[in-house]
């Protein structure tokens, strides 16, 4: 049995009768709700980590702190303030705030304690109180205050995106009750776990740095921060590099105990990753995980690797997948049938890739869900078809006749006959047919014909064998490959056709599904296919107001699944079952590894090993 499955199980053996019981309390009499105090919070069942846990067990508590560690990054930056509305943020600028709380990395969901040492919930969600540490201190030394998390929500909900007012709407009140005491009160019915888990994860901002200033514009200097890293030394653009702070006030607590052992964190900045990897051979920077399966295979050689100051690993894993794919806008006039994004799903042939350009190094993604039970399979159940059925009006035949959809199969031969003349028959039907090998308008006679933005050359080879299929077709497929900036303000002003993006790690039908998916945050950036559906609200709501009862949650995000999967707002990629690191041997690492996260933080840098590099 998965990870995973082991949670969802445990949850529906004793997390299901908690929430039962706490509503049958609150409904038999009447009487207020239960008030209930904790030192973790979870959205699935019970936290793993009791009270007086004294570290994770994926850690090594002794782990020696020092050194420095170099990555790279892409592209460019050209600010500090990763939550403003315009700009590109430093990568790393995550570091610069402590939360509430933080996550455990062998959980899903599962919150521990960090400026918030315990916290208080109502039974039905309505409220939720967190007792600050008294210990806990902004970068400059002063204590991080109830009055800065409440100074937090407020600049986040007046000058932050637009799609984070929209997620913390629920939130009716927020007060400081002391010095260390904030709670907030939700409107009626609108409380959840979920809403819960977001505000133990809103970073907490320093009221007086951050009171004169504009939260939604780029800032152009470092902050101040609260968190273990500030940065030492950058050049805007080109580098930016962190150091640890000493006197890092939760150093030793349990929940940061054996993470962030290095002394300095650095990033550089390459033009591209095939600039950057050849910089990574020679030695200028320590760490790459790698996501090109030919660069993989073909490129990690030289006389590092042969001496061994390079150790290059393949890790498995059964992490819950993103949904990477080429997503359509269907906003666009060409892609709003849902028969035209069936057939040029045709287009894309996994299999003749995998083979010719992958080292059959991948498995094919197709679920909004990826590796998790809540993955939709078959036909229908039972339970689904009550959900469904009231939407048969307005939902594809398919739903209901065929099994969950996924993509089709080809020989890997590349010639894609069948597949071609299945993609032309749907086309037909939306209106389309050929003139002289040129797909064009029935009606109107003009060309379908459309671009392929991606923001890096590593997927060129990808795009131009589908735009190869595509001409089989006698579509006209442009291959557009821009920056990453440009990249990122195309994406935000929805200026696209069909973009490489994706959507977030599902591990379960969460409430975070409401950005990418409901009409209420149809202008979030990561709604990027212009999602704006009835019957996908009327799903997205179901999951919202299932959290509390596993067996409707299941059978909401089957259907919700089924559903989108049905309407080919995608082209699905792929995925690959462990993680390609390679590295220069100047670290060591803990035996064991944390179940959903490759663990980098709790790595530490080694002398020894150090001083017999060869570089």
């Amino acid at each position: 049995m998965s990870p995973l499955n082991r949670i969802v199980s445990g949850w529906m053996a004793t997390g299901c009768l908690l929430f039962v019981a706490q509503s049958q309390a609150l409904a038999d009499d009447g009487s207020e709700p239960e008030l209930i105090r904790t030192h973790a919070f979870s959205v699935l069942g019970e936290p793993k980590y009791g009270p007086d846990f004294e570290h994770f067990d994926y850690v090594n508590p002794d782990a020696p702190q020092g050194g420095r560690i170099v990555y790279s990054a892409i592209g460019t930056y050209d600010n500090f303030n990763r939550y403003a509305q315009r700009g590109l943020a430093a990568t790393g600028s995550t570091l610069f705030y402590d939360s509430l709380m933080t996550a455990s990395s062998d959980e899903i969901r599962t919150y521990y304690p960090l400026v918030a040492e315990e916290l208080e919930y109502a039974s039905d969600y309505s409220q939720v109180t967190f007792f600050l540490n008294p210990d806990a201190r902004h970068q400059d030394g002063e204590p991080i205050t109830a009055h800065d998390v409440v100074f937090t929500f407020n600049k986040f909900m007046e000058e932050g995106v637009p799609f984070v007012r929209t997620q913390y709407a629920p939130v009716d009140t927020v007060e400081a009750l002391d010095d260390h005491t904030v709670r907030y009160t939700f409107h009626p019915d609108e409380g959840s776990r979920d809403q819960i888990i977001r505000l133990s994860n809103l970073p907490i901002l320093p009221e007086h740095f951050w009171a004169e200033r504009d939260f939604s514009e780029p800032l152009n200097e470092p902050p101040l921060g609260s968190g273990p890293y500030r940065v030492s030394s950058f050049a805007m653009g080109q580098y930016v590099e962190y150091e640890r702070m000493e006197d890092y006030w939760a150093r030793d607590l349990p929940s940061m105990r054996g993470t962030m052992n290095f002394d300095r964190m650095r990033y550089d900045y390459y033009r591209d990753t095939t600039v950057a990897l050849e910089a990574f051979k020679a030695g200028e920077y320590d760490f790459r995980l790698e996501n090109v399966a030919r660069q993989w295979a073909n490129d990690y050689t030289g006389r590092a690797f042969d001496r061994g100051d390079i150790v290059k690993e393949e890790l498995e894993h059964a992490i819950p997948q993103s949904l990477q794919a080429f997503v359509f806008n269907i906003e666009r006039d060409q892609f709003q049938d849902r028969r035209v994004r069936k057939a040029l799903n045709y287009a894309l042939d996994f299999e003749w890739m995998n083979r010719n350009l992958f080292y059959d190094q991948y498995q094919r993604s197709y679920s909004y869900f990826q590796n998790t039970p809540y993955m939709a399979d078959g036909l229908p159940s039972d339970m689904e078809l009550e959900i469904l059925e009231p939407l048969r009006d307005r939902l594809p035949e398919e739903v209901f006749t065929q099994p969950a959809w996924e993509p089709n199969v080809s020989d890997g031969s590349g010639r894609l006959r069948a597949e071609v003349s299945q993609a032309l028959a749907l086309l037909q039907e939306a209106g389309w047919e050929l003139r002289n090998q040129r797909l064009v308008n029935s009606e109107t006679g003009e060309r379908f014909r459309f671009e392929m933005l991606l923001s890096s050359p590593a997927f060129e080879r990808v795009a131009l064998n589908i735009q190869r299929n595509m001409e089989r077709m006698g579509i006209d497929m442009e291959v557009r490959i821009i920056d990453p900036s440009q990249f990122t303000n195309r994406l935000r002003e929805r200026d696209f056709d069909l973009i490489l993006n994706g959507y977030g790690t599902y591990s379960y039908p969460s409430v975070d599904m409401q950005t990418a998916f409901h009409s209420d945050y149809f202008d979030s950036t990561w709604n990027t296919a212009g999602v704006n559906d009835p019957v996908i609200d009327e799903l997205i709501e179901g999951i919202v107001a299932h959290q509390e009862d596993p067996d409707r949650l299941m059978a909401y995000g089957h259907a919700f699944d089924r559903v989108a999967r049905w309407n080919f707002y995608v082209m699905p990629n792929w995925h690959s079952s462990y993680f390609r690191i390679a590295y220069w041997d100047r670290f060591d690492r803990p035996d064991v590894r944390p179940e959903f996260d490759l663990g980098v933080s709790t790595w530490w840098y080694d002398e020894d090993k150090a001083s017999r590099l060869s570089r």
